[in-house]
Parts: C-alpha cells; sequence; structure tokens
C-alpha cells in the first residue's frame, strides 16, 4: 500500500509543506545482502566435483567450500516447473506449470502463465530496494507471448526483473543463440569465429549490468538470477575445453557410475548403507498388468557397444564435461568481481540445477538432435563423420541416455521423471559467508519451493499480502535457515508431492511412494489402478528396494496423502495422454493463421511458433526490391538455421534458392539468367506432389513474371528450427541457413532497396502430428 502524504497542501507552495517519502524510491535495510541465484540446467546429481563428479569445477568448489553441500535437494524434473518454484517458493502446479509451457494444457493447474497472486522474489526484493537482474535461460511464458506483438506480461521484465538479457524458450544454440535485451530481440555482438559464446557473453552482461547501478548507488544490493542454459542440449563448448577431458571417459558410464559412488561416500554425499542402483531398472520388465517400457528410456550397456560406438560416446561426454567446466569458469568471472569488489563476503549465493540429467538423447545420443524431431534416425555412421567437431557449430548435439544415467549416480531414470530420484535430486549449494559460518553437507529434505522462503527468513522480510495490487497465494514452501547453523536441524518440512508428465511420488517423513509409470504415460495412466512402489529413503536412498507388499498400510496412508496434497495445490486434472496428443493441443495464438503474410524490411526476426507454415504444403516466397548496382547481393529472406531453413538470395549476379533439409543436405536452385538493374519481384515458389511424406515437388524461381530457374526438392517434415531461429527479411540474423551465402557475417542484402516480402501458404498443410509432438519435445 503507498504511503499516505503527511506534508501540508495550502494554496501556493511558500505556505506548503512537502512530504518526499511516499514518492521515494525503496531503499534496502543497511547491510543488505547481495543474491546471485545460479540455476544451472539438466547437470544431474554427480556431474561436478563436490557431488563426487569427475568433471572439474573448481569455482563451483569455491562456493562450496565457504558453504553448505546440500545432499538430499529436490525439483520437479522438468526445466518451466522447476523454475517456477525455484522463484516463487510455490509449487509448480500452483504456478500453473504442471509441465513446460510448450505443453499447457489450458487448466488453472497447467495453464504456462504465472499468476500474479504468485509473486515472485524479484518482485518482492524489488519493492524493497534491491535491483534486480535476469541473464540467461527464461522459459517462463508461452509461445504465445515469445513474440513482438505479445503483452511480454510473462516476460522476466514484466515479472519484476528490471534488466534482461538472454533467450526466453527452453533452449538456444550457444554458438547463435536468440537473444533477447530487457524487452526487445538483438543480434549477438560477435560471431564464433571471433571467439563468440552465450556463456562468456551473459556473464559479460551481468557484469555490466552490477556495475552500471554500482556506480551511481554503490550500496545498493542486487538480486542476480544467472541461468547460463549449460548444460541443456545442444551441448555447446568451446572445443579447447572439451579437448581438456580426452580419454577421461573411456571407461565408459558403468565404470564412471561405480567410481563416482564411492567418491560419493568418500565426501559423505551418501551414507555408507547407500545402495548402487541397477542399470535400466524397468525397462527389461513389464508392469503387473504387462505394460512396457518406452524403448527411448533404455540403456546400452558399454560392453554392448562396438568400438566406434565407444569412442563417440565417450567424445560426447567430454563434451557435455567441458560445457560444465566453462559454465563453471563463467561462474568464476562473477565471484572473481564481488572477490575484488569486497561484496562476495556479504552475498547470498544459490546454486542449484532444475532436474536431472537429460536421457532426451536416447539410447544413441545424437550429432544433430533435428533429425529426431523430424523422424529421421541418427546412424552411427553419419555420426563418426561429426566426431571431430562435436559441440561445435557444425552439430546439434546431445549424449546418450548412458551419460545421463551416471551423471545422476547414484539413482535411476532421469530428467521428466518426477517419481525417482534421478529426475529430482539436484545438486544445490548455498553460500554466504557473513552469516554462514559453517561448513560442509547439510542432509535436510529440501525441495525448489523452500528456497525463496529460505531467503525471506534470512533477510527479515515478511511475504508480502498484497503485491502489485494481487491478494497473493501463500508460500508454500519451507525455510531451511534453521541449517545454516546446525546439520542436525529440523526444518519443520514434512511432506512434498510431485507430479510430471503422469509420474506421481510423494515423499513423508522419511517414507517415499512412487506411482510405476514412464512419463508422458499414454496407456498406462489408469490412475484409480495404477501400481504404486513404496521406500524407505533413510535406509534405502536410491530407491533401489520396493517395500510396498511389506508395509501396505504405509503405503495406502502415502497415497491417499498424494491425493490429498493433490487437492491442496490444484494438480489436477492429471495428464494422461500420450506425447503426440499433448503437443499437438491446440493453443491460443496472437494471431489467427492466414494464408497470405506480408513483411517488411527492417521488422524484427518472426520466431517460428508465429511465422507462416510452410511445412509439407505448396508455398511461394515473394520479394519485391529495386537493384541498384550489378554487384547487389546478399539475403532477401531467410526462414531457419543450419539445421533446417530455407533462404533466397543473390549471389555472384544470380538469384539462388536454397532449402536445408534438416542439415543434412543443402538443396540449392540457381537462375539460368543473371538479375539486371531496377525494380523486379523476386520469387520462390513450391509445388508439392501428392502426400509423400516427407513432401517433394518442383521449386520454381522467378524474375517478374519470367521463370528463371527450376528444381526438385525435398521439405523438412518438422519445424526448422529447435533453438528459436525466425523469419528474416534482408538478412539471415544468426546461424547461417548455407555456407554458399556471399560475404561475412551478418548475412544482409546490400546493392539494393528491399520494399516487401510475401509468403503465401494457401495451399493445404500435410500434417503429421507424430513429428509435430516430436519436434515440440525437443523445447523441455
Amino acid at each position: 500500500m503507498a504511503k499516505p502524504f503527511k506534508g501540508v497542501v495550502n494554496l501556493d507552495i511558500t505556505k506548503s509543506t512537502p512530504d518526499w517519502e511516499p514518492f521515494a524510491q525503496p531503499v534496502a535495510p543497511d547491510g543488505s545482502p547481495n543474491v546471485l541465484y545460479i540455476v544451472l540446467d539438466d547437470v544431474g546429481f554427480s556431474a561436478m566435483q563436490p557431488y563426487g563428479g569427475l568433471i572439474e569445477t573448481p569455482n563451483i568448489n569455491r562456493i562450496a567450500e565457504r558453504g553448505l553441500t546440500y545432499t538430499n535437494f529436490h525439483t520437479t524434473a522438468l526445466c518451466s516447473p522447476t523454475r517456477s518454484s525455484l522463484l516463487t517458493g510455490r509449487n509448480h502446479t500452483t504456478n500453473s506449470m504442471a509441465s513446460i509451457t510448450e505443453a499447457a494444457a489450458g487448466f488453472p493447474n497447467s495453464s504456462g502463465h504465472i499468476p500474479f497472486e504468485c509473486g515472485n522474489i524479484a518482485e518482492v526484493l524489488g519493492e524493497r530496494g534491491w535491483n534486480t537482474y535476469m541473464v540467461g535461460k527464461w522459459h517462463l511464458c508461452p509461445e504465445d507471448e515469445m513474440n513482438l506483438a505479445s503483452t511480454r506480461r510473462q516476460w522476466p521484465l514484466g515479472r519484476g526483473f528490471e534488466r534482461f538479457y538472454g533467450f526466453l524458450g527452453a533452449e538456444t544454440n550457444q554458438w547463435y543463440p536468440d537473444l533477447v535485451h530487457d524487452n526487445h530481440p538483438v543480434d549477438q555482438p560477435a560471431s564464433p569465429e571471433e571467439g563468440y559464446h552465450f556463456g562468456t557473453d551473459i556473464t559479460d552482461r551481468a557484469l555490466a549490468f552490477i556495475r552500471d547501478a554500482k556506480a551511481v548507488a554503490p550500496d545498493k544490493p542486487f538480486l542476480l538470477y544467472y541461468c547460463p542454459g549449460a548444460c541443456h542440449a545442444p551441448h555447446h563448448a568451446p572445443q579447447e575445453w572439451s579437448d581438456r577431458y580426452r580419454g577421461k571417459f573411456d571407461m565408459g558410464y558403468e565404470m564412471y557410475r561405480e567410481q563416482v559412488f564411492q567418491r560419493q561416500k568418500t565426501l559423505g554425499i551418501l551414507p555408507e548403507h547407500a545402495e548402487l542402483s541397477p542399470i535400466n531398472p524397468y525397462v527389461d520388465q513389464t508392469s503387473k498388468d504387462g505394460k512396457t517400457w518406452p524403448e527411448l528410456d533404455t540403456v546400452r550397456p558399454w560392453e554392448s557397444l562396438t568400438d566406434d560406438e565407444k569412442r563417440l560416446f565417450a567424445r560426447m561426454a567430454e563434451v557435455y564435461a567441458g560445457f560444465l567446466s566453462h559454465a563453471d569458469h563463467e561462474i568464476g568471472r562473477l565471484l572473481d568481481y564481488l572477490e575484488q569488489s569486497g561484496q562476495l563476503d556479504n552475498t547470498l549465493i544459490v546454486l542449484v540445477s532444475d532436474n536431472g540429467a537429460s536421457g532426451e538423447g536416447g539410447p544413441n545420443g545424437s550429432v544433430n538432435e533435428n533429425k529426431l524431431f523430424n523422424g529421421l534416425p541418427d546412424k552411427i555412421e553419419e555420426n563418426l563423420d561429426h566426431l571431430d567437431v562435436l559441440g561445435t557449430p557444425l552439430t546439434y548435439n546431445h549424449y546418450p541416455t548412458g551419460w545421463a544415467w551416471a551423471f545422476n549416480t547414484p539413482f535411476k531414470m532421469w530428467k521428466r521423471y518426477a517419481n525417482y530420484e534421478g529426475g529430482t535430486a539436484d545438486p544445490m549449494i548455498v553460500s554466504w559467508p557473513e552469516r554462514i559460518t559453517e561448513h560442509g553437507v547439510r542432509t535436510q529434505y529440501t525441495h525448489a519451493v523452500d528456497i525463496v522462503p529460505t531467503v525471506y527468513e534470512a533477510f527479515g522480510i515478511e511475504v508480502p499480502e498484497t503485491l502489485k495490487g494481487y491478494t497473493q497465494f501463500p508460500v508454500e514452501g519451507v525455510s531451511f535457515v534453521a541449517s545454516f547453523d546446525d546439520p542436525a536441524a529440523k526444518t519443520g518440512k514434512q511432506t512434498q508431492f510431485y507430479s510430471m508428465g503422469g509420474t506421481r511420488a510423494i515423499w513423508n517423513d522419511g517414507w517415499k511412494a512412487a506411482a510405476l509409470s514412464p512419463a508422458a504415460p499414454d496407456c498406462w495412466a489408469d490412475y484409480p489402478s495404477q501400481q504404486w512402489e513404496l521406500f524407505n529413503t533413510d535406509l534405502d536412498p536410491t530407491e533401489c528396494h520396493d517395500v510396498a507388499d511389506e508395509h501396505p498400510d504405509k503405503l495406502r496412508e502415502l497415497i491417499d496423502l498424494w491425493w490429498i496434497q493433490a487437492g491442496m495445490y490444484n494438480a489436477l486434472p492429471l495428464e494422461n495422454r500420450g506425447a503426440v496428443e499433448i503437443l499437438t493441443t491446440e493453443r491460443p495464438q496472437i494471431a489467427k493463421p492466414r494464408n497470405r503474410y506480408v513483411y517488411y524490411p527492417g521488422c524484427a526476426e518472426v520466431p517460428e511458433s508465429v511465422a507462416p507454415n510452410t511445412r509439407n504444403r505448396s508455398y511461394t516466397v515473394a520479394v519485391e526490391a529495386d537493384i541498384e548496382t550489378d554487384e547487389a547481393s546478399g539475403v532477401l529472406f531467410s526462414h531457419g538455421a543450419r539445421f533446417g531453413g530455407h533462404a533466397l538470395y543473390v549471389k555472384d549476379g544470380r538469384l539462388k534458392y536454397v532449402y536445408n533439409w534438416v542439415g543434412m543436405f543443402e538443396q540449392i536452385v540457381e537462375s539460368d539468367v543473371p538479375i539486371t538493374t531496377g525494380p523486379a519481384v523476386f520469387s520462390a515458389s513450391f509445388e508439392r506432389d501428392g502426400d509423400t511424406m516427407p513432401a517433394e515437388g518442383t521449386l520454381t524461381l522467378h524474375i517478374g513474371d519470367t521463370k528463371v530457374g527450376e528444381g526438385r526438392i525435398r521439405t523438412q517434415p518438422g519445424r526448422f528450427s529447435i533453438a528459436g531461429e525466425g523469419l528474416n527479411i534482408g538478412r539471415d540474423s544468426g546461424e547461417p541457413i548455407t555456407d554458399d551465402y556471399p560475404g561475412q557475417s551478418p548475412w544482409t542484402f546490400v546493392g539494393g532497396t528491399i520494399h516487401k516480402a510475401v509468403v503465401d501458404v494457401s495451399g493445404a498443410p500435410f500434417v503429421d502430428l507424430a513429428q509435430e509432438a516430436a519436434m515440440a519435445f525437443a523445447r523441455d
């Protein structure tokens, strides 16, 4: 509530008394700490060194050495849901984030829009005198808001952050990111050839944000929400970082688990009685009613691989390790700044990962995930051709499930699985040298919902009843401040419920019940009769022994408690559809689809989610331009990137069209006559033949009414991009669709003036729902 005016207002100002207090900016109490909130992505429980991992993280080690390593921290098992809880202190279903924003279902628990009644930590601290900054991955707004026609109400600046630099969606190309600066898209400041990498870029921006404000108000505290996107696919790392791990994963993922498991016991991360969970705990079995586990979620034993497969899989792990170590290096730059400026001791640092290591690479991994998401298999021979360039701009890579399993040691399963620890057990390290003088391991059961109330209690902040005019929902997490000073402290947390994509679980005072189900359950989701397992997590922290038959009353008690919690936290309706149906559900759009789209030069990149759908249909791209010199060249129109896209461009005096098919091969059609100076309409028209998939047909080039070229092409069945590259006029703003472009990056059109571009898609589309669904899952 605004403070009342306490001055005196008379006829003129000389007889009036001012009162500045109602109009003053909020000021944090003297000595208030900074907050550095680091959220890693798909970094499993056992990847980094403080948790026994073999990937070198010296700067994360620095945080742990001056803080507390929590060994019983949990998340929701997926990106958007966890991130909503990390910011609000409420369960993901209360936040209307039952799944990723791309899988929103249109119910109060799953709209993809966080209610304003769930105020976040940036909104609360910002009103109390903290500067609030966010860099990196957001993934907390639906696709219909990821464009410049949207309200931006769920963008970072709409949810309490004063500055933002990063990307809005689930993942991005680390070499060519889909960048947004505050409330508008921007080009990256340099190319990969010039040393660009997203992790370095966002660290530069974060430091600039802080320094800009500190130059004016050096004592004003800040909240920095730092989310590098590492180590979500694609696993992109500077080669020198990956090369540091040459040969270090040749032992395979089973041996990695054995080594790390012993290290975890030595470090006190695991109790001595803990057991190492088995490979493929469920996929070789069937449920009691005969349902089989999905093949996607299997692990191929290392000794079953060929020598070439072992080389490929080991290199995939090396690149992932390089990616994490590079991210650690960038974290070190933040720590160095804080230390050199005398701020480190009074900075509360919280470092977490948003879910377990990812199994989305499947049992064979990938060097080009867009092949999988277009329904195309990865062939080992083709993957081996990319062995020496894994992690570079020439690949869009993800390791196989074996490494997901290994980087979640000692647990089973991985990201997406809310019923098992491999999906939800994650690292959390907390440091605040001025306040936390105890160091070492903490074993209290904690969850993503518990961090915000912990910060509020530690800072002496009362949770506001109203925020920005909205009456607030109660914070649902439990503070663990008591553990700062006492390793044996009781936090008061008794229960935590889980629900994700049909997987369900509940923890209560050392017992855990887990519904036996894969993620995206489809035919498994007969919820009233679903089979449940029971684990005593104090005696069996790795969930190796189902004791449901020995303790039927305890199991019944926990199942009933799950339903009570589901009612309390808005978990219904439960998801009982398969991936295809979930991800092809019709969702709101900012504008209705139309047959003709008109664009003008100078407009910002149009995201693919709101760009013309040319997939599997006839279409025409036409650009009206004046050619002013014989040397005119460059991009007239572009849509997509290296792993799928098409473009109309001029090179060496000829009109050219390229269709890059899933990054596997380029199809180029060139005019048989040169262009001439003067006004003209340049067009490429595709006429589809029949109903085959992928669609094939004839691509015809025209200058005005004159046909100047023709060729047969095959079009991509799924979306062009899984990382956000959209449609541009007069330029290709990021990763090039083709290496045939003239000149250097950025690839623009020079030597003429573009007036407008038209994309006509009046031909009826042929939709393959399965491939559409696979494409959408790429954005987890």
